[in-house]
């Protein structure tokens, strides 16, 4: 893959990579670093992309296994502060952003894995797509969302 074809590629799905990012991550920094380590996995590994699923669900996979792997390191790392702003550029006040933000904050609850299929779930991705990213049957897709589902409605 070429410069031009990368950049183009990036261009067209920043906003899948930058919805993974958000999800794993409410710090603006981290979601910054997520973005660029993903940018740079991508980058490592186009010229291993055989085509045998579409751009897409590359890029969702890449993308979800970046910011797992760096979860898993942050939870092995001793806990960091960080700083806080007087404002929030972000901060909106309307019921849809609160219940958005309420759903977003259920959902970080959520393990990597679990994570992962509710958020390609709500991107409305078919389970046969999120069972290919993810490594699983479109069978077992259905069952793990209804446990979420389940699992979010009792959450506080």
């Amino acid at each position: 893959m070429t410069e031009k074809e990368f950049e183009k590629m990036v261009r067209e799905h920043k906003g899948t990579i930058y919805t993974v990012c958000y999800m794993f991550s409410q710090d603006n920094e981290e979601v910054a670093d997520l973005f660029q380590e993903i940018l740079i996995n991508l980058w490592r590994g186009s010229g291993t992309f055989r085509g045998e699923s579409s751009i897409n669900s590359w890029i969702w996979r890449v993308s979800l296994n970046t910011c797992i792997s760096s979860d898993r390191k942050k939870r092995r790392m001793p806990k960091r502060e960080p700083l806080s702003m007087s404002f929030n550029l972000f901060e909106e006040s309307d019921d849809a952003s609160r219940q958005g933000q309420m759903l977003k904050k259920r959902i970080s609850q959520l393990g990597p894995f679990d994570r992962a299929i509710i958020l390609l779930w709500l991107e409305n991705l078919s389970y046969e797509e999120i069972g290919q990213i993810v490594g699983i049957s479109a069978s077992n897709v259905s069952v793990r969302l209804v446990r979420i589902k389940e699992q979010l409605k009792k959450m506080q």
